[in-house]
């Protein structure tokens, strides 16, 4: 659901949801959740994504290439690419290259950094030299056998692109100080308060008008545990978007379809689609139980 009202701060467009489920980390490394991934999903950029239409698109990778025997992936990254301005890189602009690439995918199968998303390239990936920066613009990934949805999984959080510098220079506190080359820059990350992100002015994407994007100055994401509260809040167009309803106010908003209710039309607009949901139910038959012996 989302408010029909703009926030506007000091002439800023600001970009306000809740994440009741708090935040973890703001290290890709560790975006095993929703929470987290939505958050990443703005600093950073991975090699390529999946568009509207469920179909890989290029991102950080113009375009790529694979061998005849499926084992070797070639990407050619866009040259135009700079990290958002951070103390890390000293203020001088800093541009994203393989090696950044090379770096990020070695970090996420290197023990020491614990990764819950290791899986991705565990068994998968050569052993002896999977990832390879062959220069500047062009990336190598190399698997033991062919692997049809590699490159869906290149597209997850887990695979955005970082700079070694941030690591170095942030240590342990890499994870609540995130510097990529997303549309949106870090600003600040009180735990359990706000996070407060900001337009990144070196961001490389246009839209088809030749535009510069993100059209948003920045995003605050607060950390409301309750969801009565995130609703009364976007009630009272605090907030701009929130993904589900608490229970208590379903009944007040929609219709048995589904649908808004009429007095809700024009405030809020409703946005469904269709999801993949996995229910089972399980039904205790025991004849030695006193509790259902005669009946499941």
């Amino acid at each position: 659901m989302s408010s029909c009202t703009n926030h506007q701060h000091s002439n800023k467009k600001i970009f306000h949801y809740n994440e009741s489920s708090g935040l973890t980390s703001l290290d890709p490394a560790f975006a095993k959740n929703k929470q987290v991934m939505w958050a990443v999903h703005q600093v950073y950029n991975t090699l390529i994504e999946i568009d509207s239409n469920m179909h890989m698109a290029p991102s950080l990778a113009k375009h790529w290439d694979i061998s005849a025997d499926n084992k070797t992936f070639t990407f050619y990254l866009r040259d135009n690419v700079f990290f958002a301005n951070d103390d890390c890189f000293k203020n001088i602009p800093r541009k994203l290259t393989a090696s950044d690439v090379e770096y990020s995918f070695y970090r996420i199968i290197d023990k020491a950094t614990a990764s819950p998303g290791a899986w991705i390239f565990n068994n998968r990936v050569d052993s002896i030299e999977p990832f390879k920066a062959i220069n500047d613009t062009t990336f190598q990934l190399k698997l033991q056998r062919p692997f049809q949805s590699i490159l869906g999984i290149l597209s997850m959080q887990y695979c955005s692109i970082i700079a070694k510098e941030a690591v170095a220079f942030y240590g342990n506190d890499f994870r609540r100080h995130p510097v990529g080359t997303g549309p949106f820059s870090f600003v600040a990350w009180e735990e359990g308060q706000a996070l407060v992100l900001k337009k990144n002015e070196n961001y490389f994407e246009k839209d088809t008008d030749g535009k510069q994007l993100p059209y948003l100055d920045g995003i605050k994401v607060s950390f409301y545990d309750s969801k009565a509260t995130e609703f009364l809040e976007f009630q009272q167009n605090r907030l701009d978007f929130i993904d589900d309803i608490d229970a208590s106010f379903k009944d007040e908003v929609l219709t048995k379809t589904g649908n808004l209710k009429d007095k809700w039309k024009g405030k809020i607009e409703l946005q469904k689609q269709p999801y993949l949901n996995i229910e089972y139910l399980g039904i205790l038959v025991d004849e030695q139980n006193e509790l259902v012996k005669n009946s499941p």
